[in-house]
């Protein structure tokens, strides 16, 4: 039965501060014996759309980022781009709207670098032989760090029913083909309309699944094509759409397999902390900050990325007195992620809360 280390809000002392809080518990997981001196240490976060101000504070991500260097660890903040249009699409956009969200190197204290690159192209293929998929695609930066600590704020998903750590592992650190792959069984097509024939999807294409047709227009063969979504990321004009046609039972399974992708090469090299604040219906990743679904509970740290999410999952239904993930979105049943993500390995449902 894996530990998860609790700590309100509430402060009554300079030394019970939430910075200090936030630094205590990373003493609880004893976060130091994850670190080897050197290490580059990826903290995985949401830096948030523009527009919205629910996302984990710069302030308090600092105090990861300082615990890591005295650890002996060298950290930079990442996260990968987006499959939709937005603030986040490319690093160059992402790393100015993370900027513009606070999170500077003067205030958080370490560099900013997007783990999938310009245009989400560095990627690993991680073998996992899950149900869904047997490869994963993780962005190269976070699967060739030597360690992480996974910074998740918890808040209701549309699609998730709710999103933490295994989100942020899951969508947060795969490339924009791999956030395609999880998010649709339906294979993408083109517009025609839109296409300007500049070739790049066909250069690009894995197997080959794309051809010109009359007035140089791309068209996709689906018998062919597989879904990996590479042609997306690669189309200049956006005349390839982005299918997000997934039941929603599938969608979970498929974001536990790339869960357990992002940390497999990675056996006690990582940590996670939840934010269990704001807790908004929607992700992060819209330009908006909706009405709370619940009180504030507190931060939650652990080893074990399951528990972290299961133990914050139950703090707030046990303080709300009612599910109110599913009564934001009730057509998905958020919990299920919980024992097939334990049926692959990822951590334990049953957990030891320990309030400090």
């Amino acid at each position: 039965m894996s530990k998860v280390y609790f700590t309100r809000f509430n402060s009554k002392s300079n030394r019970t501060n939430i910075p200090n809080k936030i630094r205590m518990l990373f003493d609880k997981v004893e976060g130091d014996k994850y670190i080897s001196d050197g290490d580059n240490i990826a903290v995985k976060l949401h830096f948030g759309e523009k527009g919205n101000t629910t996302y984990t504070h710069p302030v308090f991500v600092r105090q990861i980022v300082d615990k890591v260097k005295e650890s002996g660890g060298k950290p930079f903040l990442t996260d990968t781009n987006t499959l939709y249009s937005g603030s986040r699409t490319n690093s160059v956009d992402h790393i100015e709207t993370a900027i513009s969200n606070g999170f500077s190197y003067a205030v958080v204290g370490a560099p900013i670098i997007i783990a999938d690159g310009l245009h989400s192209k560095n990627f690993v293929e991680v073998d996992i032989d899950g149900k869904h998929f047997k490869k994963v695609k993780i962005a190269g930066d976070i699967y060739n760090s030597q360690g992480m600590v996974v910074v998740s704020h918890f808040k209701g998903h549309e699609m998730a029913g709710f999103g933490g750590t295994l989100k942020n592992l899951a969508m947060g650190c795969a490339s924009a083909s791999g956030k395609q792959m999880q998010h649709s069984d339906v294979k993408p097509n083109v517009k025609k309309d839109k296409c300007v024939g500049c070739g790049l999807c066909i250069n690009d294409c894995p197997v080959s699944a794309i051809k010109f047709i009359k007035n140089n227009k791309a068209e996709i063969d689906e018998s062919i094509c597989y879904g990996c979504g590479e042609c997306i990321t690669k189309c200049p004009v956006r005349a390839i759409s982005v299918q997000w046609q997934t039941k929603n039972d599938v969608f979970i399974e498929k974001m536990a397999e790339f869960a357990l992708g992002a940390v497999k090469n990675k056996k006690d090299k990582v940590i996670y902390f939840n934010f269990v604040m704001n807790i908004t219906p929607l992700c992060d990743c819209v330009p908006w900050s909706g009405e709370k679904l619940a009180e504030d509970i507190g931060i939650l740290a652990s080893n074990d990325p399951l528990s972290i999410d299961k133990a914050s999952y139950d703090l707030i239904l046990k303080s709300a007195n009612e599910d109110v993930f599913c009564k934001a979105h009730p057509a998905v049943s958020g919990e299920d992620i919980f024992p097939y993500a334990e049926k692959l390995g990822i951590g334990d449902i049953e957990y030891e809360l320990v309030e400090v």
